[in-house]
């Protein structure tokens, strides 16, 4: 953990104590594992603190120009502040908007770490529930922004609870959306996944399966999860 609330990495600083989602494994493997080699333009819904904009804006070149897009006014104001003070300020954009209004010129990679849990259930916090409940963004809402927004070539990367993966694979082929890769995440060796990391393209094409163990059965981190992570957490 690094200053204040926040969480240090090695190249920069997240602050999230106004953010309803904080730093977390789902959003550090989304910006360790999205295909950004060849994007030059990357868009991330639903930046929260900014993670992974930040995350990929390490990974990228130079000429790789990151827009966040963020619903809520407090955890869109905390990602600016987080990328000002990060390494690479002239290169990530954070705009506070719904996505369903924004309008851009297409993107090479378009990045989510969706909403995920259906209406209705509880949270004391009304911003936590609306960053994690499906009714602000749900999958067809999602896939159409997406749609919307995506070059001809380009790749959306998901990370997303396993029922959700299967969900969104059923329609999205309504939005010409098709599954290029599917990595199973594991939280620790012999259980089911929970999580998928998920990569869908234009066009049909050839699916490569896969998973990720993030612990092995002995407790400690995976070769592939410290080989995917350890440019970025300080320990590993």
């Amino acid at each position: 953990m690094g200053r204040n609330s926040g969480f240090s990495f090695k190249q920069f600083h997240i602050e999230h104590d106004r953010c309803a989602m904080k730093v977390g494994t789902d959003g550090i493997l989304l910006g360790a594992w999205a295909p950004i080699a060849e994007a030059r333009r990357v868009l991330d819904i639903g930046t929260g603190s900014g993670l992974i904009a930040l995350m990929l804006a390490q990974r990228s070149t130079i000429d790789c120009h990151i827009d966040g897009v963020e619903l809520d006014k407090d955890a869109a104001a905390q990602a600016r502040e987080n990328v000002t003070a990060s390494p690479w300020a002239n290169r990530v954009n954070i705009i506070k908007c719904a996505i369903q209004d924004y309008q851009a010129a297409p993107y090479d990679l378009i990045v989510a770490n969706p909403p995920y849990f259906v209406a209705g259930q509880s949270f004391s916090d009304p911003a936590r529930a609306l960053a994690r409940h499906t009714g602000g963004l749900d999958p067809h809402a999602l896939l159409s922004a997406c749609q919307r927004l995506l070059a001809p070539d380009g790749q959306v990367a998901l990370v997303v609870p396993t029922p959700m993966a299967d969900d969104i694979l059923c329609i999205s082929s309504n939005y010409d959306l098709f599954e290029s890769c599917y990595t199973a995440v594991i939280t620790r060796a012999g259980k089911a996944a929970n999580r998928v990391l998920l990569l869908l393209g234009r066009g049909l094409n050839r699916c490569e399966r896969g998973e990720i163990l993030i612990h092995s059965a002995v407790g400690g981190y995976s070769d592939r999860y410290i080989q995917l992570t350890h440019p970025f957490y300080l320990k590993m």
